[in-house]
């Protein structure tokens, strides 16, 4: 995993070059509606020997139940990024998460949910967050969708020394989904998490994500994830990023 100071502005100037070549539809009706149950996996791998030895593996799973005649809904969602180079370890990430998102009245929904997360190659031996909040859906277009959330997040963390720190930050989170076709698109998604307690104590998580098929159910996935921690843990520099492309296979 390397490591990169500033957020990078290469997520933002390819969202500007996608919705310059493809402008989003003047009609402002509904999107297509989604399938009831989607589960999709992305696995990415890398292995060279001889006089370079790494290895590096990143994979994910994604599943998504929304019943058409529901207003509940049902999210679950694992990765995991690992790299060795001769005998030892460069990057060990998993982050799992589950949400339940209950829909008020049309484009409004409320949720609740959880999220276990190990980095030790940024300090972080296990954190745990309970997040609750309110969901907006902005814009809902053919070719663009706009969502925004705001809540608040409860976070249990230990650090790879032993050291526990327990608080509750507030959230704010936006995604944009752009489709370049019926089966490609684009998406950038942002999270902030201020401490409550000290704001400078302030967490922004990042990720611009690009896929295109190649076959029906198989496409190649492209996504550069930023992780910014104003407060590290000591001994760690403040932003990770991680760029990986992989296969997604969708069922």
């Amino acid at each position: 995993m390397c490591h990169h100071h500033g957020v990078p502005r290469r997520a933002a100037l390819l969202l500007l070059a996608c919705a310059a070549l493809h402008p989003p539809a003047l009609r402002a009706q509904d999107a297509k509606p989604a399938k009831p149950v989607s589960l999709t996996f992305d696995l990415g791998f890398v292995n060279a020997a001889g006089n370079t030895r790494v290895t590096t593996l990143n994979g994910a799973e994604h599943l998504k139940v929304a019943p058409a005649d529901s207003r509940w809904q049902f999210a679950e969602a694992l990765s995991t990024v690992y790299g060795r180079n001769e005998d030892s370890v460069t990057a060990d990430q998993l982050t799992a998460m589950a949400r339940v998102d209950y829909t008020v009245v049309t484009r409004l929904h409320v949720f609740v949910g959880g999220t276990y997360q190990r980095d030790r190659f940024a300090g972080i031996g296990r954190r745990f967050e309970e997040i609750a909040g309110v969901a907006l859906q902005l814009v809902s277009r053919p070719h663009d969708v706009l969502g925004t959330e705001l809540g608040a997040a409860v976070t249990q963390q230990r650090s790879t020394a032993a050291v526990e720190d327990n608080f509750v930050a507030l959230r704010f989170a936006a995604s944009y989904k752009h489709n370049l076709t019926d089966n490609a698109f684009v998406q950038q998604s942002v999270e902030l998490l201020p401490n409550v307690q000290e704001f400078k104590d302030l967490r922004i998580n990042s990720e611009t994500a690009l896929v295109a098929p190649i076959a029906k159910q198989i496409a190649l996935r492209l996504s550069y994830v930023v992780r910014f921690d104003n407060v590290p843990e000591p001994g760690f520099l403040k932003t990770d990023r991680v760029l990986s492309s992989g296969v997604q296979i969708a069922l």
